[in-house]
């Protein structure tokens, strides 16, 4: 059986025996037929919304819109959204200040190349549109704005939380500890401070088990992000979905929380797939731009590690053109301290004290704990051998080291194309 894996820009082409292949985990295809373009499905959605009046009608006498927006680690066509958003905000007020602020959480800043790739370069000297980059660190930047249900402080932007309409894009897909991507998380962690985005992300709410793929119900990040969308007044967002390809195949526009939720759970019907247990499992974390490093290939492994058997191995095959993707997050791995012994550190460090990417170690470490890890990528091996996991240039030498590890060579593979595109459910 021939599988084409994405991987960075390109695809990664491999042929696995029949015999061997337990499962291929995939989302539901689109329907069939030609779809219309990207461009016709924002449109029809922004023309219809969802629990809210048109974004025209919302920006009528509004004197500062901001747009959240996506940043260089997410795969959002803004150049198909954006648009589309602006020709609705300027029908309705050709004269109000229109800031576009870039979502980039406690990622490092997004460069103007990246901008001028992501929304194009005509759009970055226009006097109409400012853009701005949010720096979680910027303290002069920030502004308080209240405490989280999870008792964490509220720390935000302060051109958002001045905003007299603030409004969103985004897209939609399954989310390995918030639920579901999209919606509320333009706020939180969009655009907080990051001790907020600490606080929310701590090890109480990583090791919920409601804090899992596709799970919004009594899910304790979901709720603070819920509280943070609301208390400023996040009013109207553009979230879309996309297939295995980057294309748009629906999308759903309006009040923030409704729309968001007619999204996710068009996205639970889609992506939604049934565990396929097996002593190998093979997944990547879907190409440009998720799988720019290891950090952000955490996410794919969830998936993985929903089906694999406990002892078995699980082969990532991510790009990670830039390396870890973050130096606390190597810094909390890359070190002779015992996994078991990190994992009890991060469960006894208090909600206002979690420190930066540990989150992301924490979700790690527990897969390191039940499986052995191997990883094909293009980053450094020391790296990867230091993250605790065996490198391999080639599928081929992965399957080898698999076989060594289980002590056979004919062990059955579950095959997950896009981690990050399925909700594995038992």
């Amino acid at each position: 059986m021939h599988f084409s894996f994405p991987y960075g820009h390109t695809h990664y082409e491999y042929d696995l025996p029949d015999e061997r292949i337990a499962g291929v985990l995939v989302p539901e295809a689109p329907e069939s037929g030609s779809l219309p373009s990207g461009e016709e499905i924002v449109q029809e959605a922004m023309e219809h919304p969802v629990g809210s009046p048109r974004l025209a009608e919302l920006a009528r006498g509004k004197k500062n819109i901001v747009l959240i927006a996506s940043d260089h680690t997410r795969p959002v066509p803004s150049k198909v959204i954006f648009p589309a958003m602006l020709r609705e905000i300027r029908e309705g007020n050709p004269d109000a200040a229109l800031t576009v602020l870039i979502a980039t959480g406690s990622h490092r800043e997004t460069t103007r190349k990246e901008l001028a790739a992501k929304f194009g370069e005509e759009y970055l000297d226009r006097e109409d549109i400012r853009f701005a980059v949010h720096i979680s660190t910027k303290e002069e930047d920030l502004v308080d704005a209240g405490t989280l249900p999870s008792g964490g402080k509220l720390r935000v932007n302060r051109i958002a939380a001045e905003a007299d309409l603030l409004i969103a894009e985004g897209f939609i897909e399954p989310h390995f500890f918030a639920g579901f991507s999209g919606g509320r998380k333009s706020v939180l962690p969009g655009v907080c401070a990051r001790e907020t985005v600490a606080a929310n992300h701590c090890a109480d709410f990583i090791d919920d088990p409601h804090a899992r793929t596709g799970v919004l119900t009594d899910n304790p990040i979901h709720k603070d992000m819920l509280y943070a969308a609301e208390k400023l007044r996040l009013a109207y967002i553009v979230n879309v979905v996309l297939d295995e390809n980057k294309r748009i195949i629906r999308a759903f526009a309006g009040d923030s929380v409704k729309a968001h939720e007619a999204g996710c759970a068009f996205v639970d019907r889609m992506a939604g797939v049934k565990a396929v247990p097996a002593d190998i499992v093979i997944t990547t974390n879907g190409g440009y731009p998720l799988d720019q490093n290891i950090y952000q290939s955490v996410k794919c492994m969830t998936a993985a590690e929903a089906t694999c058997r406990d002892g078995g191995v699980i082969i990532i095959l991510s790009d990670c053109s830039d390396g870890h993707g973050g130096r606390s997050f190597f810094e909390l791995m890359a070190n002779d301290e015992p996994l078991d012994a990190i994992m009890a550190r991060f469960r006894a460090t208090p909600r206002g004290e979690t420190v930066q990417d540990q989150w992301q170690a924490q979700i790690f470490i527990r897969i390191l704990q039940r499986f052995h890890v191997i990883f094909i990528t293009h980053a450094p091996s020391p790296v990867v051998e230091a993250l605790r996991m065996t490198y391999a240039e080639t599928l081929t030498e992965a399957l080898d080291a698999a076989a060594k590890i289980l002590g056979h060579d004919d062990a059955k593979i579950t095959v997950i194309p896009d981690g990050v595109g399925v909700i594995v459910h038992p």
